[in-house]
């Protein structure tokens, strides 16, 4: 099987902001940046589509074609709580930075358990369907996760591994 993740375009939410789960708007550059994405995916296929549920990730699948994709929540990206919506330099993170994989935002969560809700939407992908080609519209964390996932990189690389805005990662297995 091989699987196509796609990170959402850049989004139009104010320079530090934290929004994670936030439903925040696309910036006015959706269309252009939409474009080169769509134009990565022609060749492709897929058997079936998935997307997260927030808005920037189905506006992206409908422009490249697809328009009801099966939504999927644990594709969201991670669940800062309280954070969202804030500026994260006004937000004291300091036991969130000693262990960020493990420590999970106030009435969030960790890196962790996003990996784990990741992990399990790749298992059962994987046991449940007989698919030769999937796409998925997500998130850069989700994105991150996959790559610790499939290359069994170093979960504490995580923003090492982010792909760029509008950026399609594949994997086979």
């Amino acid at each position: 099987m091989k699987v196509y993740l796609v990170r959402h375009t850049a989004v139009g939410c104010p320079p530090g902001m934290c929004y994670g789960q936030t439903d925040v708007p696309l910036k006015e550059t959706f269309e252009e940046e939409a474009a080169v994405v769509k134009k990565n995916l022609s060749g492709i296929l897929p058997d079936i589509v998935y997307s997260s549920p927030l808005s920037r990730c189905r506006r992206l699948a409908a422009f490249c074609g697809y328009a009801n994709p099966v939504l999927d929540d644990r594709l969201k990206e991670i669940h800062f709580g309280d954070w969202e919506t804030q500026r994260w330099d006004d937000m004291d993170m300091s036991a969130w930075e000693k262990d960020w994989v493990d420590t999970p935002a106030p009435n969030g969560e960790s890196f962790m358990m996003m990996y784990d809700r990741v992990a399990d939407f790749f298992d059962t992908l994987k046991r449940e369907k007989n698919y030769q080609s999937v796409i998925i519209f997500t998130h850069g964390g989700v994105i991150s996760c996959a790559r610790v996932y499939f290359e069994q990189a170093d979960i504490r690389r995580t923003f090492e591994l982010m792909p760029a805005y509008g950026e399609v990662v594949a994997f086979e297995y």
